[in-house]
């Protein structure tokens, strides 16, 4: 029933990169996150785990009873939130326990328990979609009109409605939830190829340094000053994945035969929109991304050549998109980083900012990065009755300073919609989610130009979010149109291998990046980067990160302009959590993702944007 939980919590199939930074010099207790909060200790976990399989026969007897009678139906709808509420601060401490020393046999122990209760979880709840079907909208409208009690697992119910044709009987619903476990071998591949097995390769620098070429060194090195060390790590790192081809052809050609094969038993006439289906989103949302993508390019070319520029190239290549476009020696500690932020969100008014500035000092982070410590950034907020919680791994520099404003935004996210909503209905899909953490990106940047003492400083500030664009519109939406093309062959019943899908994904990147218009040169076997791209395993995922950037901009735009309720139309949809369908609720505040105009408001700020830097770098060349 509350399935964006599940997916969520059961565990990400795909492994994630580790820090291999020694400990910050700052890395105190004062600066890690109390999971305390959640359980004093594993004995206290075990516990609530017991409690946990202990519930799962007791929900069973509700199978073939939820229309006995009124207090049956209440009693167990009211077991199923409890087991899932649960199972929700069960899995998160489980999860954060493993992140932050993944090096720790315990924590894989415990994520691995965690895993193994949401299959079981999963299995002792199948019957509850087809039994609230069998009973129809008629029988659920009169216990819900009879027991306003009731009203808080109205949108849930009426979304297991909406998907009547859609769902199952009981046997094939029960058959599907015991295979759930047994689905995933392409993507464990995959990841185990990826993280594991790969035989990277070394190569040696210009200062005769010698590096191995994994995932880690390729991120940290891709964006090196000198050009030929760049091109020489590119190189290296995509003809391995040239290498393996074939491999991951046969792995990711698997998981779309798996998506496609989901989508027929499921009834619906292609992957995409099964998809899309999950959350009520309209088809015209992906279309409506793409086609203005495409018809946009010339302001990512625009870019492109404003990077070729201040990078000193006359012959722009792929491995000239990560270099910084403006360096400077700008250090932001955590207190300096949460101080800005804080004055930044203070256009939310002073509730958002008051509950934001008391978080920030009850150990909700996990800051620095240290050896073991699972790497990169993200927030999680499934703990209900305790709070949300943060990993960073917090440099001191502005990249971390926009990473904390983000993962905040998500913070207070789930912050609101707990404190607003039932736990029911306080988990929301990642079509709303990162709306707000992309607005508060907004605000920060807004506030850093106020206070920027210079145009280098300024630079810095505008390059950032020029390239966040770059990233995290175009870059995601070129993502999503790739995952649509290969889809719907598969979905046509036609075979893929990992040399077609190379030409159709090279095809598409150098449509892109203006490889025909001499703006970018993309080399051939730059064209395996798909293969490199984890969210692939998850199907229709990364267009979200687009449109979330479009929407968030909009909002972030109409409440520093002061417009009217566009404050209020924002926390609502915090506030909503997942008590209503994302595409509708973001509709009602006032940007409509099946039009046009958000993501034309995306292509009009980078074009201000660019038009900023290019007036400050006249005026230093004055």
């Amino acid at each position: 029933m509350k399935k964006n939980l599940i997916a969520a919590l059961i565990g990400l199939a795909f492994a994630f990169p580790v820090s291999s930074y020694a400990n910050h010099p700052n890395d105190t207790e004062a600066y890690r996150w109390n999971l305390q909060d959640l359980y004093q200790d594993r004995a206290a976990w075990d516990l609530d785990a017991k409690k946990l399989e202990a519930q799962f026969p007791q929900l069973l007897t509700c199978s073939g009873h939820l229309g006995d009678s009124l207090p049956k139906f209440k009693s167990c709808m009211d077991l199923y939130a409890d087991i899932a509420k649960r199972y929700s601060r069960l899995s998160t401490y489980a999860a954060q326990f493993r992140d932050q020393d993944t090096g720790n046999n315990a924590g894989q122990d415990l994520a691995q328990t965690a895993d193994i209760l949401g299959s079981k979880f999963e299995e002792a709840s199948s019957f509850i979609r087809p039994e609230v079907l069998n009973l129809g909208a008629k029988k659920i409208d009169g216990y819900l009109a009879k027991d306003k009690s009731l009203s808080i697992y109205r949108h849930p119910l009426n979304d297991i409605l909406r998907g009547a044709k859609h769902t199952l009987d009981q046997k094939a619903e029960a058959l599907i939830a015991t295979f759930s476990m047994a689905t995933g071998t392409a993507s464990a591949v995959y990841s185990t190829l990826s993280n594991a097995d790969m035989p990277w390769p070394k190569v040696k620098l210009s200062n005769g340094e010698e590096v191995v070429i994994d995932q880690a060194a390729y991120t940290k090195y891709r964006a090196v000053s000198n050009r030929a060390d760049r091109k020489l790590v590119f190189d290296a790192f995509w003809g391995k994945w040239k290498e393996f081809e074939r491999s991951y052809g046969v792995t990711f050609y698997e998981q779309l035969k798996r998506d496609s094969t989901y989508a027929k038993v499921r009834n619906y006439p292609d992957s995409l929109t099964h998809a899309l289906d999950a959350n009520n989103l309209p088809r015209a949302v992906y279309d409506t991304l793409i086609s203005q993508t495409q018809a946009n390019l010339p302001t990512l070319h625009r870019y492109f050549k404003l990077r070729a520029r201040m990078l000193g190239v006359n012959d722009l290549r792929y491995y000239d998109i990560y270099p910084p476009l403006v360096s400077g020696d700008f250090k932001y500690s955590i207190t300096e980083g949460v101080k800005y932020m804080l004055e930044s969100v203070k256009p939310l008014g002073e509730d958002y900012t008051k509950a934001m500035t008391k978080a920030t000092t009850e150990r909700w982070m996990d800051v620095y990065p240290r050896a073991r410590k699972r790497s990169g950034a993200y927030m999680t907020g499934a703990g209900y009755d305790v709070h949300p919680y943060i990993l960073l791994n917090y440099n001191d520099d502005y990249e971390s300073l926009s990473t904390l404003g983000h993962e905040w935004g998500h913070a207070m996210h789930s912050y609101l919609a707990n404190k607003a909503q039932p736990f029911i209905t306080a988990d929301y899909p990642t079509f709303t989610a990162e709306i707000a953490s992309t607005t508060n990106e907004v605000f920060l940047l807004d506030h850093m130009l106020k206070i920027a003492k210079s145009d280098d400083e300024r630079l810095l500030y505008l390059g950032s979010a020029l390239e966040n664009l770059r990233g995290t519109f175009f870059r995601q939406a070129m993502f999503a149109d790739f995952e649509r093309e290969v889809h719907a062959k598969v979905d046509k019943g036609e075979s893929l291998t990992g040399e077609g899908l190379s030409q159709i994904y090279g095809g598409i990147l150098k449509r892109y990046h203006g490889d025909q218009e001499g703006i970018m040169k993309i080399d051939d076997v730059y064209a395996t980067e798909w293969a490199y791209i984890p969210h692939f395993y998850t199907r229709f995922y990364v267009f979200q990160y687009a449109t979330s950037i479009a929407a968030g901009s909009m909002f972030a735009d109409e409440v520093l302009k002061g417009t009217p309720g566009a404050r209020d139309n924002y926390l609502n949809i915090l506030k909503t959590g997942g008590a209503a369908y994302p595409y509708q609720l973001v509709k009602q505040a006032g940007v409509d993702l099946a039009s046009p105009a958000p993501y034309q408001a995306v292509f009009k700020r980078m074009n201000s944007i660019m038009d900023q830097i290019e007036g400050i770098l006249a005026k230093k060349r004055q």
